[in-house]
């Protein structure tokens, strides 16, 4: 089932069509820890509404009290991107120790009003010279730790900040219009299918600039144990949205330039499509 929010309130695709959500107080829908059972059950008595297909186009960031949290270096391919970008401050090896460690790297990413939905305006920092978009697979966490769902992420990063120096990562990830998430989320009991695509599009002008294509498969760490490390000692009792690193990296002579188009797709989740402000 495919979960979205609009400003007619949370929606959800199923089988037998699409359907308003009862309302509930800011936050409670998403935290529920039996989120899957709930909307099942709902789809199984509820009725498609005449109004709500019109709904679509009020589409909004898919998330209202959560932290988003992101995870890196768990691609091989990201692993070897960092070390590149960090050659000149000799903190290659940084990288690679991170890449093999037991313990993954995780960092805070946005507080839910910088996060940018479907359709909207993500930004290049103005004291960076090369930003790329990371796409990226967003868990949706209850706040007991259970996986509730996926989407599609983008997180932008200012790559030569980063690289002149390990510890400036929070200024390369974390700025307005940094962090995109949607259009939906994927809501499923079951584990998410390792062969499950991530992919990434980068359109300037009338043609394509970059593509490039990765699967859940690839991923050096797995989604339980992301989890379990960001909620060892830390609570999150309004959840979580959990970036899960990138295996798409353009080549290193790009940089994004005002008014390209970021077009993510993971999975069923949809694409989730930016414009560079």
């Amino acid at each position: 089932m495919n979960l979205f929010r609009t400003r007619a309130g949370w929606m959800v695709d199923t089988p037998k069509g699409r359907f308003t959500l009862p309302a509930e107080p800011e936050g409670a829908l998403t935290t529920r820890e039996d989120l899957p059972e709930y909307l099942a059950a709902l789809a199984l008595t509820s009725r498609e509404s005449a109004g709500d297909r019109s709904a679509q186009a009020e589409l909004l960031a898919p998330l209202e009290t959560q932290e988003v949290w992101a995870a890196g270096v768990t691609y091989f391919r990201s692993r070897t991107a960092r070390m590149e970008e960090s050659k000149a401050a000799s903190g290659s090896s940084f990288y690679d120790l991170v890449y093999n460690a037991e313990r993954p790297e995780l960092f805070f990413k946005a507080a839910p009003w910088r996060v940018v939905g479907s359709g909207g305006t993500v930004r290049i920092r103005r004291d960076a010279r090369w930003s790329v978009p990371e796409p990226e697979l967003v868990l949706l966490i209850s706040p007991k730790g259970r996986i509730l769902g996926y989407t599609a992420g983008n997180d932008m990063s200012s790559r030569d900040i980063e690289g002149e120096n390990p510890l400036y990562l929070p200024q390369a990830k974390v700025y307005d219009g940094s962090c995109a998430i949607g259009p939906t989320f994927v809501v499923n009991a079951d584990p998410i299918a390792p062969d499950t695509r991530i992919d990434l599009e980068i359109r300037r002008g009338a043609g394509t600039e970059f593509a490039g294509s990765t699967s859940v498969s690839e991923m050096k760490r797995d989604f339980p144990t992301l989890v379990e490390y960001l909620y060892r000692e830390t609570s999150f009792p309004n959840g979580c949205l959990l970036f899960t690193g990138t295996g798409v990296v353009p080549p290193d002579g790009f940089t994004l330039q005002p008014g390209d188009e970021i077009f993510v797709t993971v999975g069923l989740a949809g694409t989730l499509r930016n414009t560079v402000g």
